[in-house]
C-alpha cells in the first residue's frame, strides 16, 4: 500500500498490445479494491533502435510521452486514481523502482522486444524474479 494506505497498482506500459490489456486489468482491479493505479513508462537512448524512439530524431522523450497518453486514452478510469509517469531508465529498473510501495506490479509478457519465440520478455522476467510484490504478467 502507498503511504496513504490505498492499494496500489504499478503498471507497465510500452504501447505493446500485452501493456495496454495489462492497463485495462489494472484499472478494472483498482476500482473493484478502491485502490490507484501508477502508470510507468520508461524511456532511454538505446544503442540500438527500438519501437518507442523516433526514427531520425532519437527523442526518446517524446515518444514515451506519446506512447503512456496514447494508453491512457484506451480506458475507462472513471472512479480510479490514475497517474502516468515517465522514467529515464531501463524498463525493469523503472518498474521495480516504481513497485518498492506497490501492493501488485503488472507487466505484459512481451513488449516491444525483438525476440518474438521467447514466452516471458526480458523486462517482464527480471521484475518477476526482483519485485519486492506480487506481480502478474499479462499474456494478451
Amino acid at each position: 500500500m502507498d503511504a496513504s494506505g490505498t492499494y496500489l497498482i504499478v503498471v507497465g506500459v510500452d504501447g505493446s498490445q500485452q501493456s495496454l490489456s495489462a492497463l485495462r486489468w489494472a484499472v478494472d482491479e483498482a476500482r473493484l479494491r478502491r485502490g490507484k493505479v501508477r502508470v510507468i513508462t520508461a524511456w532511454h537512448y538505446p544503442s540500438v533502435p527500438s519501437t518507442v524512439e523516433d526514427s531520425g530524431t532519437n527523442d526518446s522523450f517524446h515518444s514515451a510521452e506519446r506512447v503512456q497518453a496514447d494508453a491512457l486514452k484506451t480506458v475507462n478510469a472513471e472512479g480510479v486514481d490514475l497517474a502516468g509517469l515517465l522514467v529515464r531508465d531501463l524498463p525493469s529498473m523503472a518498474l521495480l523502482d516504481a513497485a518498492k510501495d506497490a501492493d501488485l506490479l503488472i507487466v505484459g509478457s512481451r513488449g516491444h522486444g525483438g525476440f518474438s519465440g521467447l514466452l516471458l520478455g526480458s523486462v517482464s522476467s527480471q521484475v518477476a524474479h526482483h519485485a519486492p510484490c506480487p506481480v502478474l504478467i499479462f499474456r494478451h
